[in-house]
């Protein structure tokens, strides 16, 4: 059993204006959960929605979202206005599809391409440069520049997926995600105020496995987390109840760690050693003519 839903972050910019970071499916069903009969409210004060890339848990939930709020709107007697959709090109495939297909849905939205933001917001048309860049205003952002680095210089928050433990770099590279010590380097290197862990795989379905990298400017995020910034300097007095809590959770995990690192280091030495077999038969293949030119030698003399 899943104890833990799948990515959407809600960023609440002012008392009138929020966004959402990544919309997997049950987003809204979480936003009903964590605000009640105040969903609708809510979801009125939402005005754009950046999905980072297009694995299924972090954009099936959009379409229901852009519904929802088309009936909140409706329902508050507020005038409909479309979202901010920050995405990759490919989404509007999807999107496409289903508004020929199943329900008239472009109409909710004033799509973005991500790729944009990443190259300095040069973009031909004057009217959609103007956009974005009110866009960005609007959300208090600034251009997005090649370097995380650079671009989150001395940021007050970086949100970073920590998908997988350490030890796991290839499978992260493989998925192009992070491990959980990455995650906190890119924090360090940019000099955030606060890191704040979220994205973690569902192996990790209790709590995630602490790296040896945890400080006072680091947090680790869990489903209907609210906090604000003046709270950041307090949630990490929670690591070590949390391991506390979950010791026999965290000894579990750390056993399978312990089976998988013993499991590679034997394949690795299986694969030395038949690289080693492998030359030593060539060796022995090359020294046998030698042997056998030598006794002619011998022979001759």
């Amino acid at each position: 059993m899943k104890t833990r839903n799948v990515s959407g972050t809600l960023v609440n910019i002012s008392s009138s204006q929020s966004l959402i970071l990544d919309c997997g499916e049950g987003t809204f069903g979480q936003l009903c959960h964590h605000y009640g009969n105040d969903v609708d409210e809510m979801l009125t004060k939402l005005s754009t929605v950046f999905i980072s890339h297009l694995h299924a848990d972090h954009h099936t939930g959009l379409i229901n979202l852009l519904l929802q709020r088309e009936r909140a709107l409706n329902s508050l007697g507020k005038s409909f206005t479309p979202i901010c959709l920050v995405a990759p090109t490919s989404i509007m495939t999807w999107l496409n599809q289903y508004h020929d297909h199943c329900q008239r849905i472009l109409s909710h939205i004033n799509y973005i391409p991500a790729k944009l933001l990443s190259e300095g917001v040069e973009v031909p048309k004057f009217k959609t440069k103007s956009f974005i860049q009110d866009l960005l205003k609007r959300n208090d952002l600034t251009k997005v520049e090649p370097c995380l680095c650079v671009t989150g210089k001395n940021a007050t928050l970086l949100i970073h997926e920590a998908t997988l433990e350490d030890g796991m770099e290839e499978d992260a590279r493989e998925k192009r995600h992070s491990t959980t010590s990455q995650a906190i380097d890119i924090g360090m290197k940019m000099n955030a105020e606060f890191t704040m862990l979220n994205h973690f795989s569902q192996r990790y379905a209790t709590i995630p496995l602490f790296s040896d990298d945890f400080n006072q400017r680091l947090g680790i995020s869990f489903d209907h987390m609210r906090i604000r910034l003046g709270d950041f300097r307090i949630l990490p007095r929670l690591l070590a109840p949390l391991k506390a809590l979950f010791a026999e959770k965290i000894e579990e995990m750390e056993e399978k760690r312990e089976k998988r690192e013993m499991k590679v280091g034997r394949t690795m030495a299986a694969i030395s050693n038949g690289e080693a077999a492998e030359g030593g038969g060539a060796k022995r293949e090359q020294e046998e003519p030698n042997q056998e030119i030598a006794a002619k030698r011998l022979k001759a003399s």
